[in-house]
């Protein structure tokens, strides 16, 4: 976080932008899991289509929504603590089984004709439980990919840019099938999809990871790994703007229904465009920082893309023409993604290993946890005073969250210096550090 833009560490080099898949492990998840999440981009699309076209109702949107988040706000925390405990290789290959069996149950509902909102709230708050251990697992399972420390930015941008170039292709092929077949074959691509990121898994060579056995009960190691959160404060402020702009901000991708249908008159292809339009913002917003040298300067891109973020979900909210919907939609993907990956970034190499993965469970509670209130909220109020007006004061509020947070920025640069120096970040030591610890011993932990 700490910004040093003279720093030859700190700016972007383009033949570096792919380092991570020097990796074999890495390689492998990438190429499995660019499949796998270009069905889980269809399913969203036709999740959202399906109850907007059963139903019509703003307020079923976010309660569907809501469904599928809200595990993750009370069963994450836990999961956390097991992740840290188990084998996070085998975790996820038992979350991405029951993923597939989830959408398969959701095509052969679809299907048949039989399928009901309430058999989709029952299936999305399946899929939120499975999920609730799946992003902690996945998150501190990078770690273990690329082995090496310096590749890790690297790797959390690739795998931002993999997600952005499945919502680009996903939606956009979720509108044509939905218009041409209806929703369920969707699901059912959706379904096949999982097998090629289970393969991918299942094909990996991983070293066995040294797991501590804790004593401890669940409810200790949760108390601890709060504290740890709560008590450093770089940790605690970028979960906490993450959480807000989740919270008013990310429900626009619950109303986008209705834009495309009330506002901008289209049908399911429009959605599939606005929805793509997007994953083409968050995939220039990743691949730039997939290019980057260094975590360095990442601490201002936060509250800058953040208050980016905002402002064009303001502009958007007022527009009334497709195109210049499109266009904006590009600015909010990109804003969105930079400030998503950068806080990632910086957690995962601010974290105390010890506790990755009940940190990295926090993160999914603020980025997915909270975000189901906000779609239920966002519903609601969508349903009283229109979707345009609700998206315009979501907008307004993370602008002033993101300026809330850069007045903190100088703060917590200086908190987060020492870490940059230990683990040889800040180039200007790290020849020194190299040099130090070829003369003596690694300290414990």
């Amino acid at each position: 976080m700490a910004d040093r833009p003279t720093q030859r560490g700190s700016g972007t080099n383009w033949r570096l932008i792919a380092r991570a898949l020097r990796h074999r492990n890495y390689r492998l998840f990438f190429g499995g899991q660019g499949i796998s999440l270009i069905g889980t981009w269809m399913t969203r699309v036709a999740t959202g289509w399906l109850v907007y076209r059963l139903t019509g109702s703003a307020f079923l949107l976010g309660l569907v929504s809501f469904a599928g988040q809200i595990p993750v706000l009370f069963l994450g925390p836990f999961a956390g603590v097991w992740v840290d405990r188990l084998n996070r290789h085998r975790v996820l290959v038992v979350t991405q089984i029951l993923s597939m069996l989830q959408s398969f149950a959701l095509a052969a509902l679809a299907l048949a004709g039989i399928i009901t909102v309430p058999e989709v709230i029952l299936l999305n708050l399946f899929q939120g439980a499975v999920n609730a251990f799946d992003m902690p697992a996945r998150q501190a399972f990078v770690i273990e990919m690329v082995e090496n420390h310096e590749d890790l930015g690297n790797a959390i941008a690739l795998n931002s840019s993999l997600v952005n170039a499945a919502r680009l292709i996903g939606p956009s092929v979720a509108g044509l099938l939905i218009a041409a077949f209806g929703e369920g074959y969707c699901f059912l691509v959706d379904g096949f999809s999982y097998m090629a990121v289970i393969a991918s898994l299942l094909a990996m060579v991983v070293r066995a990871r040294a797991i501590e056995h804790k004593r401890e009960s669940v409810l200790a190691e949760l108390r601890d790994g709060w504290n740890y959160v709560r008590g450093f404060q770089p940790i605690s402020s970028i979960l906490l703007l993450l959480s807000l702009i989740s919270l008013v901000g990310m429900p626009y991708t619950t109303l986008m229904p209705i834009f495309a249908g009330k506002i901008l008159h289209g049908g399911a292809h429009t959605l599939g465009f606005l929805m793509a339009a997007v994953g083409v913002g968050a995939l220039m917003g990743a691949v730039t920082l997939a290019a980057r040298k260094s975590v360095l300067g990442l601490g201002r891109v936060i509250p800058m893309t953040a208050a980016g973020f905002g402002a064009s979900l303001v502009a958007f909210s007022m527009s009334r023409m497709l195109w210049l919907s499109l266009c904006l939609l590009v600015i909010t993907g990109f804003c969105f993604m930079q400030q998503m990956a950068s806080s990632n970034t910086i957690l995962q190499t601010i974290v105390d290993n010890t506790k990755r993965g009940r940190v990295m469970s926090f993160y999914s509670i603020s980025f997915q946890g909270v975000a189901p209130f906000g779609s239920l909220i966002a519903g609601v109020a969508a349903s009283r005073i229109g979707a345009p007006h609700t998206l315009t004061i979501g907008g307004t509020i993370c602008v002033c969250g993101a300026a809330a947070f850069a007045l903190q920025l100088p703060n917590l640069r200086k908190l987060i210096r020492p870490i940059y120096m230990q683990i040889g970040i800040l180039p200007e030591l790290r020849a020194g550090i190299q040099t130090a610890s070829v003369l003596q011993e690694p300290p414990e932990e």
